[in-house]
């Protein structure tokens, strides 16, 4: 058969358009309205992260916190929230957590756990002391007894000090000398008769009287001197007795109320041994209290708190973790995980122009109030805090809550600050995040999968089936009860399980990124009510889907005009040899849209080389770069196991101004190429997507639908002629989900679409000619596109050898 005759192609059927969209039928369903059916508790199509969940958050081992993997938008966060609620709520409350005063080192404070309420009773009952303190103290050492007994204790003091005075005083006499007390303290001098003894009449005696004068004032001088020394200790036995009579009397003050106190909470040691210490503590300094209450009234008139200076706020309870009003676990959600908003802080209040702080201004962090319950924090918010990430792990790592400032973690400055006793942690943490960010962390770091031993995997996918579908209708259900959005009919119902399909690119799934599903909603919903509706039917979804698409769409209908106006060249007619329409998705800010591009391919003589001129010009990432090098397999494989390929291929993305990544346009490239070698024109109407394999099997690529849209629309802006349409690799099938204009077109034979297994039946279609099959022979039917092409090649061949330098090293030159 001559070379320019060919066989009759055998090129698949087009898809019938029921394939090219899977409908839901509303007359499948039970109901009239959303409204008539029960919410779905749970989170649907996640039985495998619901029973991570269960399982992660039953086990009460270390190192067993959980991390909840999935997109944005699928509903985990509040899938976690409700179900750790409803777990926590079968869970007995806490302990409730106090700080108090530390008497023996005041910058750690203690902290006491309490049975859940107690420490709130607690608080109620030492303010209340400190109040009753405050009138009771001053009224016992006021009343007639103390004042009595105080009276004694001075008198007896003044007294022994005043008869040893006239004791000296009298031996004194006896010796003629007196004992005179000035302004400026106890002075001797001589006396005669009674009378002192004048300056000059003294310079009158003898020698001998005044030597036996002098002699006799030291004597006094030295009995004097002996009593002045023992009044400090005369004064200090008395201020041991004053000091004995006050903790007498402030233990009669206070030991009734603080008995009546220690009774109460005589099931809490750790209180009881608080109060013993309070109790020593009062005694010790029932002084200062009595010297606050003549102060107080002077630091009131000052504008002041008495907190801010009163002796008493060292009896105060800090209640850190009231659990009070709880009546199971907490579940607490941080959404600004910093150091202090996790761990706790120390607040600083101004005193006198300096910055001063104690045990009553230490606040609570998450973990303080997650403890014994649950936590859920955002990984990514953690990780963006400085040394938020690091400081949680050593938490988990030490099993306790150790509330430290920034500048203390730093190791900033040097001073004394407070040192809170730490508190031992029971909590589960609940992370989530994106599998990105889970995998980088499970790599990265060493401590990770030590302390985050179970993965809660969320899907963003549900198999599609007539159960599921009644399962994701009770999901829309859910939304709008939550929401307060109008009741969905059940065309609505169909119409959304549809467009879930769309969003998950598959006709057999649907979406769970319920979040995308619900501004749908919120925005149909907001259309029935401006329409006066009292329900939602498919109208109204569809006109949302229709704005949503109309706001997103710029960029895309730019594009598409500049290819209308011959800016952007793309054929929609005729035939091209090596020139072939491949088809790529763009996305941008959640919206996605195909392009169609026009790809070219240029052979010459050469060593077998595929060059990739977008990886040449460093425009082409490695995944396209991989689909291109394939190429040169598939073409070895077939075409030169006999001989050398003696060719050159140049591909290259026409007016491509950007980075090109992805294999889906491997097999528009491989046809590009086989049909420059086979010098057999393309037809321009036709676009192709896909990837090939080294045997040239067809396989299959993402954005399916928004690539055969792509070329649709620029076809349709140049007018359908029937002749035009996509080529698809066949196990795309499935996920197709067009709109209606393109699965309308299908029907009436204004568009179609083929599914092809393989590199042959994609030749097929595009060039009409029978691209042929080895024979027994091992050669290829003439006039065949495979034919042809090998023919190239051997004549590429016979020119290189004619040539005989082509691959060999050793050749002179």
């Amino acid at each position: 058969m001559p070379d320019n005759v060919a066989l009759k192609p055998v090129i698949p059927a087009p898809l019938p358009a029921a394939a090219l969209y899977r409908r839901c039928d509303p007359a499948g369903f039970g109901f009239q309205t959303t409204a008539d059916l029960e919410p779905l508790d749970g989170a649907p199509g996640q039985a495998r992260a619901m029973e991570a969940m269960r399982f992660g958050l039953a086990i009460r081992r270390e190192g067993y916190n959980l991390f909840a993997i999935g997109p944005e938008g699928t509903g985990k966060r509040t899938a976690i929230d409700q179900f750790t609620r409803q777990r926590a709520a079968k869970e007995p409350a806490p302990q409730d957590w106090i700080y108090v005063n530390n008497f023996t080192e005041p910058h750690k404070p203690r902290a006491l756990a309490l049975p859940p309420g107690r420490g709130a009773l607690l608080r109620g009952d030492m303010r209340g002391l400190i109040e009753d303190l405050r009138a009771a103290l001053p009224a016992a050492f006021e009343s007639e007894d103390y004042q009595a007994r105080r009276r004694t204790i001075d008198g007896s003091f003044k007294e022994r000090q005043e008869q040893a005075f006239r004791q000296v005083e009298r031996g004194a006499r006896q010796r003629n000398v007196g004992i005179i007390r000035t302004p400026m303290g106890i002075a001797l001098a001589p006396m005669r008769n009674g009378e002192v003894l004048p300056p000059d009449e003294f310079q009158k005696v003898s020698e001998t009287e005044r030597q036996r004068i002098q002699e006799d004032m030291n004597v006094v001088h030295g009995e004097l001197e002996a009593v002045l020394q023992q009044v400090p200790r005369w004064d200090s036995e008395r201020r041991d007795k004053i000091r004995d009579l006050n903790r007498e009397v402030t233990r009669s003050a206070i030991g009734y109320r603080l008995d009546v106190l220690s009774r109460r909470y005589a099931d809490l040691p750790n209180v009881v041994s608080h109060l013993k210490v309070v109790e020593r503590d009062l005694i010790e300094n029932a002084e200062q209290f009595l010297a606050a209450q003549m102060v107080e009234p002077s630091i009131r008139a000052g504008a002041r708190t008495v907190s801010e200076g009163s002796p008493f706020d060292r009896y105060q309870i800090n209640l850190l973790i009231d659990r009070a009003e709880n009546s199971g676990a907490p579940v607490v959600e941080e959404n600004h995980p910093t150091i202090q908003n996790l761990l706790g802080r120390v607040e600083y209040r101004h005193q006198f122009g300096n910055l001063v702080t104690d045990f009553t201004l230490i606040r609570p962090g998450a973990l303080h109030r997650a403890n014994g319950g649950y936590l859920l924090l955002d990984a990514r918010r953690v990780l963006l805090q400085p040394f938020a990430w690091e400081e949680l792990k050593r938490t988990l790592r030490a099993g306790e809550i150790q509330i430290r400032s920034m500048a203390d973690t730093l190791g900033l400055i040097s001073t004394m600050t407070l040192q809170p006793e730490p508190i031992p942690i029971n909590t589960k943490i609940v992370l989530t995040g994106d599998r990105l960010l889970y995998y980088m962390l499970a790599e990265l770091d060493p401590d990770f999968q030590e302390l985050f031993k179970v993965a809660a995997d969320f899907d963003d996918e549900m198999d599609r089936s007539a159960d599921s579908e009644m399962i994701y209708a009770r999901l829309l259900a859910s939304i709008a009860k939550r929401e307060n959005i109008l009741p969905l009919d059940r065309s609505a119902v169909a119409r959304v399980i549809e467009h879930a399909a769309r969003l998950a690119g598959d006709a057999e799934k649907v979406t769970m990124r319920i979040e995308t599903v619900a501004d749908l909603l919120r925005e149909a919903d907001h259309l029935a009510r401006e329409a006066g509706r009292t329900t939602i039917d498919a109208a109204e979804i569809q006109r949302a889907i229709d704005l949503q698409i109309r706001r997103a769409s710029r960029l895309r209908e730019r594009i598409h005009d500049e290819i209308r106006r011959g800016t952007i060249l793309i054929d929609t007619a005729g035939g091209q040899v090596g020139q072939v329409n491949g088809l790529s998705v763009l996305h941008l800010g959640g919206f996605a849209f195909g392009r169609p591009s026009r790809i070219s391919a240029r052979i010459r003589l050469g060593r077998g080389q595929v060059v990739d001129i977008e990886r040449e010009a460093k425009l082409g990432g490695p995944i396209h770069s991989k689909g291109v090098m394939i190429l040169s397999g598939f073409l070895g494989g077939r075409f030169g196991r006999d001989r050398p390929l003696a060719l050159q291929a140049s591909l290259v993305f026409e007016q491509s101004y950007g980075g090109v990544e992805g294999d889906s346009a491997s097999m528009a490239e491989l046809c590009a190429i086989l049909s420059a070698l086979a010098a057999i024109p393309i037809r321009q109407e036709i676009a192709i997507t896909g990837s090939v394999n080294q045997n040239g099997d067809a396989q299959p690529i993402s954005g399916v639908n928004e690539k055969v849209e792509g070329f649709f629309d620029v076809c349709q802006a140049a007018g359908l002629t029937g002749r035009q349409g996509v080529v698809i690799p066949v196990s795309n099938v499935k996920h197709l989900m067009l709109r209606r204009d393109v699965v309308e077109a299908a029907a009436e034979g204004r568009f179609w679409i083929h599914a092809v297994a393989n590199i042959d039946e994609a030749m097929a279609v595009l060039t009409g000619i029978e691209p042929g099959t080895r024979e027994a022979t091992g050669q290829y039917p003439a006039g065949t596109v495979n034919q042809r092409v090998e023919a190239e090649l051997g004549s590429l061949a016979e020119r290189a050898k004619a040539f005989g330098t082509i691959g060999r090293k050793d050749t002179p030159q």
